[in-house]
C-alpha cells in the first residue's frame, strides 16, 4: 500500500509498504482523509522531535525511522482483530492517536494518561499513520462516528479535541463568559469553535486579515481584531464594560501575544497556553501576581474525543469551513507542506488522501 514515510528532516518519501493486518484487539481502518498538523511541519523542518531517529527507537513502539506520518484522520473499518465485538466492518471511525505504555490506566475516568512517561502519537512515533491507505489500531483508541458526518470533516475531530481539552482546562464556559483567543491558526480557530459551542462570546486577536475573516465567516468569533490596528486590551475592556476577558487562550507561541493576554484578562481570570513553545518565554510576574491570574498549560486531550464528537454530531460545531484544501498523498510536500510553510495565511486545514477516486473539491 502507499504511505508517506518520515526518514529525517526534509526527507519524507511516498513509498509502497506492506499492508497491515489487525492483531488481537485491533481494528483495521481504511483511511479516508488525514489532516496535516503543525507538528508534522515541525518534524519536516526541524525534526526528528516526536519521531524516532534511525538509531534510537521509541521506548514504547520500539520503532526507528522511517515511520509513517499522520495522526489527524478518519476512515472506515475494514476488518476486526479477534476479540473486537463492538464494531462492524463498514463503521465510520476516528482515532485518538496515542502511543501509551500498557501499564498506564487509560480508562474512562482517567484524567492524566496523556501525561504519562514516554507518551507519543500514532503517526509520529510509529504504529502506522493516517498518511497511508490502511492502519491497524488498538480498539481503545478507535471512536465510532455517525455515518451522517462526512469523513473529510471527521478528520478535524482530533485537532478539535485539542481545543475541547483547552477549554476544559480553563474550567469550561460559564454563562456570560467572554473569551479572548490569541491567534487564528487552526488550533486557535478550533478552540474558538468549542468556546462558541459552549456559549461564550469570543474575541480573536490576529494579525492576518485572511484569518480574521475566516474566524468571522465561520461564525467562531464575535469580534476579530488586529493588534497592528487597535490596542487589544483597550478594545477588550470596551467590550467587557472595563472588566477584561474572563478566559484567554494563547495559540501562537509568540511572547507579545502572551503579554497581551495578561493585559486583557480580568483580575482572577484564567489564561490557558495551548501552543507548543520551542523556546523559553518571558513573563511579567507582577501582572500574574497583582491580578491573581491563573496561568495554565494544556496538551492534547484526555478522554475528550467522545464529548467532542457529540458537539460535532449535534450540529453545534460545523467543521466544513476550516477545510481549505484537499490533495493526494503524492503531492504531500509540494502542495501540502509547502503551502502551510510558505503561504500559511491562505490555509487552515489541508486534508490528504491516498484514494484517487475521492473528490479534491473542498465544496464537496
Amino acid at each position: 500500500m502507499k504511505a508517506a514515510r518520515f526518514y529525517d528532516r526534509n526527507d519524507i518519501r511516498i513509498e509502497e509498504i506492506e499492508e497491515p493486518a489487525p492483531a488481537e484487539g485491533e481494528v483495521l481502518i481504511s483511511v479516508a482523509w488525514c489532516g496535516i498538523c503543525g507538528t508534522d511541519l515541525h518534524e519536516y523542518l526541524e525534526g526528528p522531535i516526536f519521531c524516532p531517529t534511525h538509531t534510537t527507537p521509541h521506548p514504547i513502539s520500539g520503532e526507528t525511522a522511517p515511520v509513517t506520518l499522520g495522526h489527524e484522520f478518519s476512515g472506515v473499518v475494514a476488518a476486526l482483530g479477534s476479540g473486537v465485538t463492538d464494531l462492524e466492518v463498514g463503521d465510520h471511525v476516528v482515532v485518538e492517536p496515542y502511543i501509551i505504555d500498557e501499564s498506564v490506566d487509560t480508562g474512562p475516568t482517567s484524567k492524566d494518561y496523556h501525561l504519562s512517561e514516554n507518551m507519543n502519537f500514532i503517526g509520529l512515533a510509529g504504529r502506522g499513520g493516517g498518511l497511508a491507505e490502511k492502519i491497524a489500531v488498538k480498539r481503545r483508541w478507535v471512536h465510532k462516528i455517525s455515518k451522517d458526518l462526512p469523513l473529510d470533516e471527521a478528520a478535524l475531530i482530533e485537532p478539535l479535541s485539542v481545543g475541547y481539552h483547552a477549554v476544559e482546562r480553563a474550567g469550561g464556559v460559564k454563562e456570560g463568559d467572554i473569551a479572548l483567543v490569541g491567534g487564528a491558526g487552526p488550533i486557535g480557530l478550533l478552540t474558538a469553535a468549542v468556546l462558541k459551542a459552549q456559549g461564550a462570546t469570543v474575541i480573536i486577536s490576529e494579525t492576518s486579515s485572511l484569518r480574521r475573516q475566516k474566524a468571522l465567516d465561520s461564525g467562531v468569533a464575535d469580534y476579530a481584531l488586529s493588534p497592528t490596528e487597535v490596542d487589544i486590551p483597550e478594545e477588550v475592556k470596551k467590550l467587557t464594560n472595563g472588566k477584561g476577558a474572563d478566559l484567554a487562550f494563547e495559540c501562537t507561541s509568540v511572547n507579545v501575544v502572551l503579554d497581551t493576554l495578561f493585559d486583557a484578562i480580568k483580575p482572577q481570570g484564567v489564561i490557558v497556553v495551548v501552543s507548543i513553545w520551542g523556546k523559553p518565554a518571558s513573563l511579567d510576574m507582577q501582572k500574574l501576581v497583582l491580578k491573581e491570574v491563573d496561568l495554565r498549560g494544556t496538551i492534547a486531550y484526555v478522554n475528550n474525543h467522545p464529548e467532542t464528537i457529540k458537539l460535532v454530531e449535534s450540529g453545534k460545531i460545523n467543521l466544513k469551513p476550516f477545510i481549505t484544501g484537499k490533495i493526494l498523498v503524492d503531492n504531500l510536500v509540494d502542495e501540502g507542506f509547502d503551502t502551510l510553510i510558505n503561504r500559511n495565511e491562505t490555509a487552515v486545514k489541508i486534508l490528504v488522501t491516498t484514494n484517487p477516486s475521492f473528490s479534491l473539491d473542498i465544496s464537496n
